[in-house]
């Protein structure tokens, strides 16, 4: 257990660039290299079809947008709170019946 707590180092291939990276939790490796894969592949294909048209700030800008949209599209979609308040009354009226 106490071995998961040590810093790892790790070096991220992004698109075209590699980017050191220290871990605070090493149980996170594989979601960071999953996120730099998944923002290769995005900037890459903004950059087919823009590069020479928009700016590389541009071109990350495009690919930070439509990873943010998905991560907030997630998080909506995994909102709880509505069913955690509906469980609530409903165990209210539950144990205001049994009494």
């Amino acid at each position: 257990m106490e071995e998961s707590k040590e810093k790892l180092n790790i070096r991220l291939h992004v698109y075209d660039e590699d980017l050191p990276v220290v871990l605070h939790n090493r149980e996170d490796e594989e979601y960071y290299r999953s996120a730099a894969r998944l923002i290769s592949e995005r900037y890459g294909a903004y950059s087919q079809v823009y590069k020479g048209r928009k700016s590389d700030h541009t071109i990350a800008l495009m690919t930070l947008i439509e990873i943010a949209l998905r991560y907030e599209k997630e998080r909506v979609r995994n909102n709880t709170a509505p069913y955690d308040n509906i469980l609530s009354q409903l165990t209210s009226e539950i144990e205001a019946a049994m009494k």
